[in-house]
This record gives C-alpha cells, sequence and structure tokens, in this order.
C-alpha cells in the first residue's frame, strides 16, 4: 500500500481549492458568519476615523481661538470612543466566528477519523502513527487557521489599503498616494516570492518533527523490545540522529525568516520615509498643516499595520497549506475495498460460508492462494491447519473482506460478499483472534466492546463462560483494571480470554477462532475449549488451528500446503490416509509427550 507521505515539489503551487472545500463550513452559521462581517466592516470604519480625528486635533490645538479647549478635549474623547469600538467590534467578531471554526474543527477531525477506519488494511500495516498523527494535528489547526484569515485578513485588508489610497489620492495627491500603491505591491511581491523561496524550509521542518515523532512512538510502543536487546542507546542516538535532522531544518528556517523580515522591513521602512518627508515638506512650504502631517503619519502607520499583517497571513496560509497537504492526500487516499454502488445488506439465515476456486496474492511475484474451494455447512465446525505461510490467516482476512480475492468468490449463504456492505458482513461475523490487543481501559470495558450496548448481566455472563471470573476476581479493581496501553498489563492467556469474552458476548452467526488458544495452558485450554464448544452450537465456525488436539471433534478438517488445500476429512480420516495430516498429529504427540 502507499505510504500517507508524499514528497512536495517546493515549487507546487497554492492549491486554491481548498478554501472551495472550507466554503460549506461556513455556510453551517450563515447568521454568525453575517453579523462578524458586520463587525468587520463597523470596525474598519472607526479605523479609518481614527487619523481624521487625530489631525483635527492637532489643528485645534495650534488655533489661537476660544474654542481650543473644548474642542480637542471633545476630539480626544471622540478619539477614545473610536479606538475602544474599534476594540470590542474586533473581540465581537473573533467569539462570533469562533463557533464557526471550532465546528469546522470538530467536522474535519470526525472526517479524518472515519476516513482512515475506512481505509484498507494495507495502508495500516505500512502506516507510521506517530507521524501520521502530526500530519492529522497539523492539518486541522491549518484548517482552522485559513477559516479565519481568509474571512477576516484578506479581503479586508485590500479593502482598507484601497480605501486609504483613494484618501491619500483626493485630498493629498498622486505623490502621497502612488508612494503607498508602489510600497504595497513591492511589498505583496516581496513577501510573495520569499515566502514561496522558504516553503521548501516550513516542510523539512515538518518532515522532521514527524520523522522524530515517530521514531519516539515507535520506540516506546516496543519498549519491552528494546528492554530485552539492552538497546536504550541504540534507540537513543537514532532518536537524536533525527533531532539533529530537526536541528538542522528548523535553522535554515529562521534563517529563511530572518531574510524575509529584513526585507519587509526594509520595504516598509523606505515607504514611510518617503511620505513623511513629502508632509515635511509641504508643511515647511505652507501647503499643509501640522495636522495634516500627524494623518499622514498615522495613515502611513495604519497601512502598514495590516501590510505587515497580510505578509504574516500569507507566510502563514502557505505554511498552512504545507501542513494540510498531506492531510488532503490522506482524505484523497482511495480504499483498495470499498462496498460496491448497490451493495445491500447481508441477511444470515443459516451462516452457510463457502469459499469458491479463491486466488489471492499480496505482491504480484507471490501467490498465496492458489484456488482454494470449501464449504462450512450451517452449524457445522471446519478446521484449518498447515505449516506457516500456507495461507490459513489469509482465509480470516478474506472472509472480513480485509482484502479482496484476486479471482474466485466468497459467499454467505448464497451472497457474495463483495455485494453486500462490509458493516454489515462484519456484523454476523465474530472473532478470537492469535494477537489480541486491547484498549487502554477496564477489562469490563474491553469486554463489553464485543458489543457495545450489552447490558452488566450479560458482560458478566460472557467473563463467566470465559473462565475469567476467578481471574478478575483476585484483582484489587476487578473488572474495573486497567489493561495498560495494547494491554501489557495482562499476559497472552489472559489477554486471549478477554478476546473470548469479546466473542461470546457478540454472539455472531459465524464465529472464527485464529489459533484462539495458542497463549493457554494445557488446563486452561481444554476448560475454554469447553466454553467455545458450548458457545459454537448452532453457529458456523472456522478455526485455524496450530495444535491440532484442539479441533478432532471438527465436521471437517482442511490441510494447507502453499496455497492449496491437500487433504480434507475428520480426524479419523486424515489420521487414516497417513498423509501430511498424520505426519503432523505424530510429530505434535510425541513433543506432548516428552
Amino acid at each position: 500500500m502507499r505510504p500517507h507521505r508524499q514528497p512536495i515539489d517546493p515549487d507546487t503551487p497554492i492549491k486554491w481549492q481548498v478554501f472551495r472545500q472550507l466554503w460549506p463550513y461556513l455556510l453551517e452559521f450563515k447568521q454568525r458568519v453575517f453579523m462578524a462581517l458586520l463587525c468587520l466592516v463597523a470596525a474598519k470604519l472607526a479605523s479609518i476615523g481614527l487619523p481624521f480625528i487625530l489631525k483635527h486635533t492637532v489643528d485645534n490645538l495650534n488655533s489661537d481661538t476660544a474654542r481650543t479647549l473644548a474642542v480637542p478635549l471633545a476630539l480626544v474623547l471622540a478619539y477614545g470612543v473610536l479606538r475602544l469600538l474599534n476594540v470590542i467590534l474586533g473581540e465581537v467578531r473573533d467569539t462570533l466566528f469562533g463557533r464557526v471554526t471550532e465546528r469546522a474543527m470538530r467536522r474535519m477531525g470526525l472526517q479524518v477519523f472515519e476516513h482512515l477506519h475506512r481505509l484498507d488494511l494495507g495502508f495500516h500495516l505500512s502506516r507510521q502513527t506517530g507521524g501520521l498523527s502530526r500530519d492529522i494535528e497539523r492539518g486541522t489547526s491549518g484548517i482552522s487557521f485559513l477559516m479565519r484569515f481568509m474571512v477576516f485578513n484578506i479581503g479586508p485588508t485590500l479593502l482598507e489599503i484601497a480605501l486609504v489610497v483613494g484618501i491619500l489620492l483626493t485630498q493629498y495627491g498622486a505623490s502621497f498616494a502612488m508612494i503607498i500603491l508602489c510600497s504595497v505591491i513591492a511589498y505583496v511581491w516581496f513577501s510573495m516570492k520569499a515566502t514561496d523561496w522558504r516553503t521548501e524550509y516550513v516542510r523539512q521542518v515538518n518532515n522532521a518533527d514527524s520523522s522524530t515523532n515517530t521514531r519516539a512512538i515507535d520506540s516506546l510502543l516496543n519498549y519491552e523490545t528494546v528492554k530485552y536487546f539492552n538497546n536504550e542507546t541504540y534507540e537513543a542516538n537514532l532518536y537524536d540522529a533525527n533531532l539533529a535532522e530537526w536541528e538542522q531544518a528548523r535553522r535554515k528556517n529562521r534563517l529563511s525568516l530572518f531574510a524575509l523580515n529584513g526585507g519587509q522591513a526594509l520595504i516598509i521602512a523606505t515607504a514611510m520615509t518617503s511620505m513623511l518627508l513629502l508632509a515635511a515638506i509641504d508643511v515647511s512650504n505652507g501647503d499643509m498643516t501640522i495636522g495634516d502631517f500627524v494623518l499622514i503619519n498615522a495613515f502611513t502607520m495604519q497601512i502598514f499595520m495590516p501590510l505587515n499583517f497580510l505578509g504574516f497571513v500569507y507566510r502563514e496560509i502557505r505554511g498552512s497549506l504545507a501542513n494540510i497537504e498531506n492531510l488532503f492526500a490522506l482524505l484523497d487516499t482511495t480504499p483498495k475495498v470499498a462496498d460496491a454502488a448497490s451493495a445491500t445488506t447481508l441477511k444470515v439465515s443459516l451462516g452457510k460460508v463457502e469459499f469458491d476456486n479463491v486466488k489471492f496474492n499480496y505482491h504480484v511475484d507471490r501467490q498465496i492462494l492458489n484456488g482454494v474451494s470449501f464449504t462450512i455447512e450451517p452449524g457445522s465446525k471446519v478446521a484449518v491447519v498447515g505449516e506457516s505461510g500456507a495461507g490459513k490467516s489469509t482465509l480470516v482476512k478474506l472472509l472480513f473482506r480485509f482484502y479482496d480475492p484476486t479471482s474466485g468468490s466468497i459467499r454467505i449463504d448464497g451472497q457474495s460478499i463483495a455485494q453486500v456492505s462490509q458493516h454489515s458482513l462484519r456484523q454476523h461475523i465474530g472473532i478470537v483472534p492469535q494477537d489480541t490487543v486491547l484498549f487502554n481501559d477496564t477489562i469490563f470495558e474491553n469486554i463489553r466492546y464485543g458489543r457495545p450496548d450489552a447490558s452488566k448481566d450479560e458482560v458478566t455472563e460472557a467473563i463467566k463462560l470465559a473462565h475469567l471470573k476467578t481471574f478478575i476476581g483476585n484483582l484489587p479493581e476487578g473488572a474495573e483494571t486497567k489493561v495498560g496501553e495494547r494491554g501489557l498489563k495482562l499476559s497472552g492467556g489472559e489477554k486471549q480470554r478477554v478476546a473470548i469474552a469479546r466473542a461470546i458476548l457478540k454472539r455472531p452467526a459465524i464465529m472464527v477462532f485464529d489459533e484462539a488458544t495458542s497463549s493457554l495452558d494445557s488446563q486452561s485450554e481444554q476448560a475454554i475449549l469447553r466454553a467455545l464448544r458450548e458457545v459454537a452450537k448452532g453457529h458456523t465456525s472456522l478455526v485455524i488451528a496450530h495444535r491440532l488436539s484442539t479441533i478432532v471433534d471438527a465436521d471437517n478438517i482442511l490441510v494447507m500446503r502453499d496455497g492449496r488445500i491437500i487433504e480434507q476429512g475428520d480426524h479419523d480420516t486424515l489420521l487414516a490416509q497417513q498423509g501430511m495430516y498424520a505426519g503432523l498429529w505424530q510429530a505434535q504427540q510425541r513433543q506432548a509427550n516428552e
């Protein structure tokens, strides 16, 4: 399966269609967005009025009329009111729109989570959990940023620039307007070019960060293996190598940011100096008042504040888009196993399972199953045995439709599983896997996971049937004992009994046991086998077995080698044939006697 991260060309253009994908999230709260925009417009008008109040205040302070005290005080009060109003409107705007961004992050997070569960097993076998989690975290944060700033910064900033340039042009002449306009164009051009140049360094930091996180999580998940082989220093060196790459990437990113900020500062300083120089000359010539000088200064600062922020926003948009490229690439990943357009709901009345000339391979150069055909009659028990790599567990993966056969078909009660929904298919199949991985929750909740709506009495009954009652009774916290991450606080046998209790609780029409007692001692194995036989009565059962002693009561035993069924029959029939099964049986008997 393809990895979730693809190398990205640093010259990749901005994917503006991302904004189109975000549009539905804005429409969900139309009234909130409209009110937020009204607050935005009012705040912009207030900010445009501030320099005019400063102008009139200064001019009146220079006046010798009787109104010298009254008018400037009123203007100062008006300035304070407008400044406060500008801040308050901004806060109200952010509060109104906050609900929109939070809901968008929730929707996107859920969409990614559901999509990950729709992806096929091949994807999850090749994924890197640590890096994937960082991609999702950065991607959802980037989406929140894009939503806020595309609504409240890009358009409004350009609007404010246009208003200020228009005021300067009509009130003070083309020279002031051209300086502002040319500096804005130069600033935007430089910011875009420089930001595009340093985007590659942003990606390098993200990739190094994801690799470091992946290494750390992978090492901690395999804590026991690290300890078994005394490889703490080896793991630390690998982690430090990843940190060194991260440090180098951060240094390049920091230096490129210095170049970007320095260039922007040069453009702003040149423009402001030119504006103030022109204004000072006009004041000295008597063409402008001191108040006009103050207004020009205020407008120049005011225009470069949002302009400076526009540069920041563009940088962050590029960074955010770089962050969410992996997230959208993940959402664009198509599962190899998907429901058919006309998929129906599986209806199980008998529980008959048929494999019809099934062929399968993970890779083209290695065939796993070569035309496997067999039938599990309703209520019967069929066991599959054979050497490692014969294809036994692959039968289970195909039955659960984690993969689709290369050719052939699998049917349940005459219905091809490729033509029914995966959800309805798995509703009717229960499994006790060989390797049981538990959630970091209580034993009780891990068992109830088999049927989340089960009552406490039903879970207690499943615990009893799985012979877990004595074990749980000896624990200080009983069934409320936490099992630890992946169930590491339980032994292999204890985890397997939890898995058996889950299957018992689910009570599906078809039961699958993939070496379900491989981690149990002989005494526990016999007790649980009795419970499993009781549970399996009236249910169709497929058993993948290593210990032949556990399947001597099977109605039919399939012996596999190199992806083919080479023998089949019940226990006595296969022993009489003196074939591969008889050889395996004799070898295990000798091992048991020894």
